[in-house]
């Protein structure tokens, strides 16, 4: 299936950097502590690291072709996790409360923090996009750098939250909501206009 004479330093590298950007965990993390909160106080980083690494090496392989089956496209998928961004960024900047506390942590870590969080229709398209550049073998790679990363991040969280502080964490949650919904409205925005509206 793999061609491993095709895996490149290079590209590995270029690749990884590519999706850590997309992804943004860092800058994901005064959402990821405001779910924690709702999440009973705790994420499951291996799950979640998992379920997002799952979904970004499906969409790696057989993406496209899923969305089709589905009766849909890249650009409906985009606009329905712009959405769900958007509801998390007005969350965090009104101290508003959509998505309701889930004591039972599992779904949590898949929606939303697994989709659209961290493997979101950014991510996703970003790596149907690769393929046409760079080699399955070396974006597979490149996945499970970042899924690494993701897991660092995730099992942070604690330690960010205390070295933050509670003001801290405040204008940090309040800032990085307003930068979501931008995110969020950019998406939508790009995508909304090719369904000829």
């Amino acid at each position: 299936m793999y061609d491993f004479g095709k895996i490149t330093l290079k590209e590995i590298i270029t690749i990884s950097f590519t999706l850590f950007a997309v992804i943004d965990m860092l800058g994901s993390v005064p959402v990821l502590i405001s779910l924690k909160a709702k999440m009973g106080g705790k994420i499951n980083s291996i799950q979640a690291t998992l379920a997002s690494g799952a979904l970004m090496i499906l969409f790696l392989f057989i993406g496209r072709q899923f969305l089709n089956v589905l009766g849909l496209d890249v650009k409906s998928f985009a606009v329905a996790g712009s959405i769900v961004i958007f509801i998390l960024g007005l969350e965090m900047v009104l101290g508003l409360e959509f998505f309701k506390p889930d004591q039972d942590s599992k779904s949590g870590n898949i929606v939303p923090i697994a989709f659209p969080l961290i493997a979101g229709s950014g991510t996703l398209t970003t790596i149907m996009s690769l393929k046409a550049n760079y080699e399955d073998i070396n974006i597979f790679f490149g996945i499970l750098v970042n899924c690494m990363v993701i897991f660092l991040v995730l099992g942070s969280l604690k330690w960010i939250e205390k070295a933050l502080g509670p003001n801290g964490l405040l204008v940090v949650r309040k800032f990085f909501g307003v930068i979501l919904i931008a995110i969020a409205v950019k998406i939508f925005g790009t995508n909304i206009v090719k369904f000829g509206l």
